[in-house]
């Protein structure tokens, strides 16, 4: 299943993709399918996660990447191929490359994860770290490529690559056949563009739905203009679909396909993350959980049963504990709150036994006692606490106000 540059823009046909499925037999894993009671009550229909964080290297990539490399002619094989990818693509052509014995080398931003950076590694490709964002990087490895006859591995826009990607839709139809909504994650549109060709040939009257985080939603203007359009600067936590135009290929393919593309918050991102991670266990990236992002901002949009594609989970530990903040904070999960009260010995211990009480966790305590406004026996007290919600905060303020706690606002 190789494509000359001639016919690079020539359709995937569910053909395509049931070539790839055998390719893939016994290289990328057929990923479980979950259910979720939680995601199911709330959309009012079953709701299954399709767990592609599971798959090896971490994502979906894999399939794609070895398709793609392994339909190379044998003098293609033999000058090697380079990538250029922050994650999830590079640890895919790196895993592949490595099974199909062919040399990769990939560059990576400087400032890509360090986990992503040894996982590379260690699945076999040079990595060549170069540039501060990821337009730098691709130019870099498009020129290595012209300089040494290397084959450039593109992470979305080729026909072999997509229909990499699609047999994650031939595996959807076989675990759940009575699909009513697909829901996935749109960067450049590879695996959306993928799923759709094997899923609508099979079964046209399922829904496709593709989720863009609103920062860098290329798809939305590319899909009104009937071209692939770029934004300038793309910004979100998602960098799986950080991605500032669509390709060429997989836009074709969405834009006849796809049914609708939503846009998500980083807020609503953050809130997926966080549901992923309490309620299914499943460590996922911010890319990966926009399927649920979009099912929590309009749960009755989705006709089920619902498949949600859990892309990838293949996110920097640093990275997790700033979104589970964030997810956290968009929640009502945290509350920051001001008081006043006399500056003496065992003051803030009571203080903390109403907090306790109330069953709020104190996670940081100030104390500013020379601001003028204060009293001179007075202390102002800044609190940072976790609580269990919305509701849960109103009740911490009434428990500290019926204690005598005067509460600034």
């Amino acid at each position: 299943m190789s494509y000359s540059t001639a016919d690079s823009l020539r359709p995937v046909t569910l053909d395509d993709v049931r070539g790839a499925q055998k390719m893939l037999t016994g290289v990328a894993r057929v990923t479980a399918m979950e259910s979720s009671r939680h995601l199911s009550q709330l959309v009012g229909s079953p709701v299954h996660l399709k767990c592609e964080n599971l798959q090896r290297t971490g994502s979906f990539k894999l399939r794609g990447a070895y398709v793609r490399i392994a339909g190379l002619l044998p003098e293609e094989r033999a000058a090697g191929v380079v990538a250029a990818s922050a994650g999830n693509h590079a640890q895919g052509v790196a895993l592949a490359s490595s099974l199909l014995g062919v040399h990769a080398t990939v560059f990576m931003p400087r400032g890509a994860p360090l986990p992503k950076i040894s996982a590379t590694r260690e699945y076999g490709a040079e990595v060549r770290l170069h540039g501060q964002v990821v337009d730098e990087t691709l130019a870099a490895a498009q020129e290595y490529a012209a300089e040494t006859g290397a084959v450039f591995i593109h992470p979305f826009d080729h026909p072999d690559i997509i229909a990499g990607q699609g047999t994650v839709g031939l595996e959807i139809l076989d675990q759940c056949p009575e699909v009513g909504t697909i829901v996935v994650g749109i960067g450049g549109g590879g695996l959306a563009a993928g799923i759709a060709v094997a899923v609508k040939a099979v079964r046209p009257d399922v829904r496709i739905v593709g989720v863009q985080a609103e920062g860098a939603a290329a798809y939305p203007p590319s899909l009104a203009a009937g071209r692939p359009v770029t934004v300038a600067n793309p910004a979100t936590m998602a960098d799986g679909i950080k991605v500032g135009r669509p390709g060429d290929v997989p836009f074709a393919i969405v834009e006849e396909l796809v049914d609708e593309v939503r846009t998500v918050s980083e807020d609503q991102l953050s809130a997926a993350l966080l549901l992923c991670l309490e309620r299914a266990k499943m460590v996922v990236e911010p890319a990966g959980a926009s399927p649920v992002a979009a099912l929590l901002g309009e749960p009755g949009a989705f006709p089920g049963p619902v498949v949600a594609v859990l892309s990838g989970g293949n996110v920097d530990p640093v990275l997790l504990q700033r979104v589970l903040r964030h997810g956290m904070a968009a929640q009502g999960r945290y509350l920051a709150v001001r008081l006043r009260l006399t500056d003496r010995p065992g003051a803030l211990a009571t203080l903390l036994g109403v907090l306790s009480v109330a069953d709020a966790n104190v996670l940081d305590v100030g104390h500013v006692r020379t601001d003028p406004r204060l009293g001179l026996t007075e202390a102002e007290v800044e609190l940072l606490l976790e609580t269990k919600g919305p509701e849960h905060c109103v009740e911490v303020q009434q428990a500290l106000r019926e204690a005598g706690y005067t509460v600034i606002d």
